[in-house]
Parts: structure tokens; sequence; C-alpha cells
């Protein structure tokens, strides 16, 4: 059975180099979103196994999202994949509830790694 992934970022080059990278990796990637809102609507409706989120998106960020994914669903799987310099927004995400984080520019194979031990960690 495929992991299921969501990819919330504002750039859509970001999204298909993550989409791109999980789906040869393996992992079924059930949805997209270029902003907080529509990164917990697209939550609620697909339920995956593990998130990629941006911190820093126009309108709703990162944060709005975070927030909205982890009342929608206590365990869920949100790895952050931002900038480094966004030190107090990831101090942040961490108290809300970020699993990890991946500073962009990212490695892929360590995208994968990070997905593979988020969802196997939770399955112990």
């Amino acid at each position: 059975m495929s992991k299921k992934l969501l990819v919330i970022d504002d750039a859509m080059i970001i999204r298909t180099i993550i989409k791109d990278t999980a789906a040869k990796a393996g992992w079924e990637v059930v949805g997209e979103a270029a902003d907080g809102q529509q990164g917990v609507e697209r939550y609620r409706e697909l339920r995956p196994d593990a998130v990629t989120l941006d911190l820093v998106m126009p309108e709703f960020d990162g944060l709005f999202a975070l927030r909205g994914i982890l009342d929608c669903d206590s365990e869920a799987r949100v790895v952050v994949v931002s900038a480094l310099d966004q030190k107090k927004i990831l101090k942040e995400a961490f108290h809300i509830g970020a699993a990890d984080f991946l500073p962009k520019p990212f490695e892929k194979h360590v995208l994968i790694e990070t997905l593979e031990q988020l969802v196997t960690a939770a399955g112990e």
C-alpha cells in the first residue's frame, strides 16, 4: 500500500520537485495546495499519511495551516520545508507540533528519508 502525501507550498516549482521526488520513491501524491487555507481544506478531505509544508506563503501562512491540520488531526505528520532564515517562525512551528524540518534547498534523498522515518515512527 503506497503512502499518501499532501504538498503545501506557494511556489509551484517546489511543489513539483517534491511531488516528482515523492512519486519516484513510491509515494502517492494525493494533493497539493498553494496556501494555508487550501492546505487545511485538502488535509481534511484527503487525510494523507504525511504533509510537506512551507511556512512563508501569502494570505494564510504555514503556521495557520499547521494549526488547522493539527486541530483536525492531532496525529498529523507534518514536515516543514522552508528557508533557514525563518528561525522565529520555525520555532513556533515546532511549538505548535511540526514533526520535522527540512531547509530549502533540500537534497531529494533527505526529503524521502525524512518522510519515510516519519511514517515508520508513526506506525510503531
